[in-house]
């Protein structure tokens, strides 16, 4: 649900788009496809999750679907490890998960087991369902037709009565308080106002007007977008982009994400639903809309409830600890999609959804992707990393070569990953330093050309150095209401040890190198076979294991000598190469005591 949709929908309350009677294919769980005619009006089949038990799931593609007689067809050569495609169908979009829906909403069904979020209240009475927002919608503004529905509300259009944008068309979210049932309900309502009010200037975000409550209804009042949501075009093209045209829709995509990211915002549901277009025309801008389910996060904060939808949702947010890097995975299924027509990962129930996100990996062997180039394959394989700590970042993604190869010239955000970063680097010991440094000498061309555009960012001196008040003026100048909020600059108060030094270029390479995306890439083990080289000259030294404990700041319950013997060198009492590796990722002292012996 967001500013408007492209057309009315009547049909089921999960969404915007009418369910139709249309034969669906799918595979049941042997492999094998069945035919199925989907309808908003039949019955759920519902069966408990073996994986999940806090919620029964259903069909993830249609919340109400009715089964016809199966027609089986030969099973396709898939790899066991990997999900077969399902192409896009019209009337297809992602659902919200539903355990989602019942514990926000408070409708869950009687054999429903929902896991209440921390701070969630059960039984809540007498809920305050004021908001403090103006009274007067109806005296600015005429409402007309509806455009929209889903299960949190409806869209319609309407314009302003009188003042300068008198006339103007406008869409308006209206949110019914009846439908506030719980004081989480409540509690989204309020914070989705709340970043669409902080959230501002940036082309690729719906812009938001104001907002208005009555004793029936919350009102959200937003500019109208009239060229359809992103997925009507995907369905339109017969469910595949070309390459050029697919980079056109992710370059705003990501742009407007690492802008959200940098202001501390994580939107939590991005899905082509989530985008509309301003017109009908083919070089329409694209707005991110719909930031229900949207929260502030800071740069060292991880998230726990599990929100989005099923299709698009981050294995991490399963294992309900998350961060800015869950939009980034759902980015990378919407690049899958619009690449070949189908999603990375598919399973008739929820659950089944659950398990392909969790163990399945995306297949890159059938058509069209053979035909496709080497770099579009590696951009949708590094934004679908399962590992959150290996996938890029937006604005990483905005600096991968296959961008980059787009005729139009790409501006690359500041990325607020690099304040994590940099703050790791400047509490290590003098010999992890080293060891940094060394690496950031074997980078390439292409992988320094985003430090460089990064270190600029950050407005360096003429002496080329940058220092914490070079950070804080960046931050500020890119600073929205938003930033406040998710209490960016505490976190920098935290990396005080840049306050009274200064760190050049080639310092800045080493602190902000993620030692965890270089690992994921091919040539790891021949960049990390160079930096010790490199490091064996110009930084290694003989040392004691108290000594490197001390260096790691280990707590006196780890077992120093079983636990580091490996790191030195016995013939030198150097740091070896697997000290070395291991020294590069800072090691925590929790990691190495739970280390099996």
């Amino acid at each position: 649900m967001g500013g408007c949709t492209s057309k009315p929908s009547t049909g089921s309350q999960f969404s915007g788009h009418h369910d139709t009677d249309i034969p669906v294919k799918h595979d049941n769980d042997d492999g094998k496809q069945i035919v199925e005619a989907t309808t908003s009006n039949a019955t759920e089949v519902r069966k408990k999750s073996p994986i999940f038990s806090f919620y029964s799931p259903s069909p993830g593609h249609n919340w109400f679907s009715k089964k016809s007689s199966p027609e089986k067809s030969p099973a396709p050569n898939w790899s066991s490890n990997s999900t077969p495609g399902r192409f896009f169908r019209r009337h297809s979009p992602a659902k919200h998960i539903k355990s989602l829906l019942a514990r926000r909403h408070g409708s869950g069904k009687p054999n429903e087991i929902v896991i209440p979020e921390e701070n969630q209240v059960e039984g809540v009475s007498g809920l305050d369902k004021s908001f403090g927002f103006s009274k007067h919608f109806g005296s600015k503004y005429e409402v007309g037709d509806e455009v929209g529905r889903g299960h949190f509300g409806y869209t319609c259009k309407a314009k302003f009565k009188k003042g300068k944008f008198k006339g103007q068309e406008v869409a308006v979210k209206v949110i019914p308080k009846s439908k506030m049932t719980t004081a989480i309900a409540i509690e989204d309502v309020r914070r989705e106002v709340k970043i669409l009010r902080a959230l501002t200037g940036h082309d690729n975000l719906v812009k938001f007007y104001d907002a208005y409550e009555d004793n029936e209804n919350v009102y959200v009042v937003m500019e109208l977008c009239e060229g359809g949501e992103l997925l009507d075009r995907i369905l339109a093209r017969g469910g595949k982009y070309s390459e050029d045209d697919a980079k056109a829709v992710l370059t705003q995509i990501l742009s407007v994400i690492a802008f959200c990211h940098l202001q501390g915002v994580v939107h939590r549901d991005l899905k082509p639903e989530n985008f509309l277009f301003m017109s009908k025309d083919e070089k329409s801008p694209l707005k991110a809309i719909d930031f229900g389910l949207s929260d502030f996060v800071r740069p060292d904060e991880r998230l726990n409830d599990i929100v989005g939808s099923a299709y698009y949702v981050a294995p991490e947010v399963l294992h309900r600890s998350y961060s800015t890097e869950a939009d980034v995975w759902s980015i990378g299924v919407i690049a899958y999609i619009l690449l070949c027509g189908s999603r990375p990962f598919w399973a008739r129930s929820e659950s089944g959804i659950f398990r392909a996100v969790l163990k399945a990996n995306p297949n890159f062997d059938e058509v069209p992707w053979p035909a496709l180039s080497s770099e579009a394959k590696d951009f949708v394989k590094r934004l679908l990393n399962k590992d959150p700590r290996k996938r890029l970042t937006a604005a990483q993604a905005l600096s991968h070569q296959w961008i980059r190869n787009n005729a139009n010239e790409v501006k690359v955000p500041l990325d607020i990953s690099t304040l994590r970063l940099l703050k790791s680097y400047t509490r290590s010991s003098v010999l992890r330093k080293a060891a940094l440094r060394a690496l950031s000498k074997t980078l390439t061309v292409d992988e320094l050309l985003y430090f460089r555009e990064q270190f600029s960012l950050l407005e360096p001196s003429k002496n080329g150095s940058i220092s914490m008040e070079d950070i804080k003026g960046a931050l500020m100048k890119h600073a929205t209401d938003a930033m406040k909020e998710s209490r960016v600059h505490d976190f920098l108060a935290s990396v005080s040890n840049l306050q009274y030094q200064r760190m050049d270029f080639e310092e800045f390479c080493a602190a902000a190198i993620n030692i965890y995306q270089l690992e994921g890439h091919d040539g790891w083990e021949q960049h990390a076979r160079c930096a010790y080289e490199l490091f064996e000259k110009n930084g290694n030294r003989a040392i004691m294991i108290e000594e490197l404990a001390s260096e790691l700041d280990l707590s006196p319950s780890v077992p120093v000598y079983a636990v580091l013997h490996d790191w030195i060198r016995h013939t030198d009492g150097k740091l070896s190469f697997l000290g070395f590796v291991k020294l590069l990722h800072g090691v925590s002292s929790r990691a190495l005591a739970n280390k099996p012996q």
